[in-house]
């Protein structure tokens, strides 16, 4: 075999299995935020994920509900189709990161209630926005007009300050949380020796 046949079946291989992890990867993701947007798959939809939004600590929920459902379910669509994929990865790898958030005070795994697999999704996603979708896309038909650098450093770049935002505030509303509980304890001590 040539070295430019094996140089062409490398790049077949190479962007088929870009393919399959956009398919799953992407799969996956739009599965997860159609459970929150639609209350497809099992799901609470908008005013069941609103209400868990609010208990993890996200302000305002209903706006964090429909942006977390519209990372996932748009962002998991886009990099299924391969379109956008900066755009599509970043914003999967921001909800994920968010998701992050909610699961670190349970450590790393899975079956302690932990953040690996949103971890593993965003690095997913973040790992396909930044390689490209490969030739098997609609970024590739459309001769990557939503896929150029200057589309993976914008993206990224406001997913970042996103969750970092997002983050913060939880962060933040979490911590008032508990001062109110505590105040609220302990005006409950005083009232009661009374």
């Amino acid at each position: 075999m040539s070295a430019l046949c094996r140089d062409a079946h490398a790049s077949r291989r190479k962007d088929f299995g870009l393919l399959v992890l956009r398919l799953g990867t992407g799969g996956v993701l739009f599965a997860h935020g159609a459970q929150k947007l639609f209350g497809w798959f099992g799901g609470g939809g908008l005013e069941g994920t609103e209400q868990a939004m609010k208990a993890m600590g996200f302000e305002p929920a209903r706006q964090s509900a429909l942006a977390a459902g519209l990372g996932e379910a748009g962002g998991g669509a886009l990099l299924a189709l391969g379109l956008a994929t900066p755009a599509a990865g970043a914003a999967g790898a921001g909800a994920m990161a968010g998701a992050v958030a909610v699961h670190a005070p349970a450590g790393f795994f899975v079956m302690k209630g932990g953040y690996e697999y949103p971890a593993f999704l965003g690095f997913v996603a973040a790992g396909l926005g930044l390689s490209g979708p490969g030739r098997y896309s609609l970024d590739h038909l459309t001769r990557h007009r939503l896929d150029r650098f200057s589309t993976v450093v914008l993206a990224f770049s406001a997913a970042a300050i996103a969750v970092a935002a997002v983050v913060s505030s939880r962060k933040q509303t979490l911590t008032d949380r508990q001062e109110a509980e505590i105040i609220a304890k302990e005006e409950e001590g005083l009232s009661g020796m009374a």
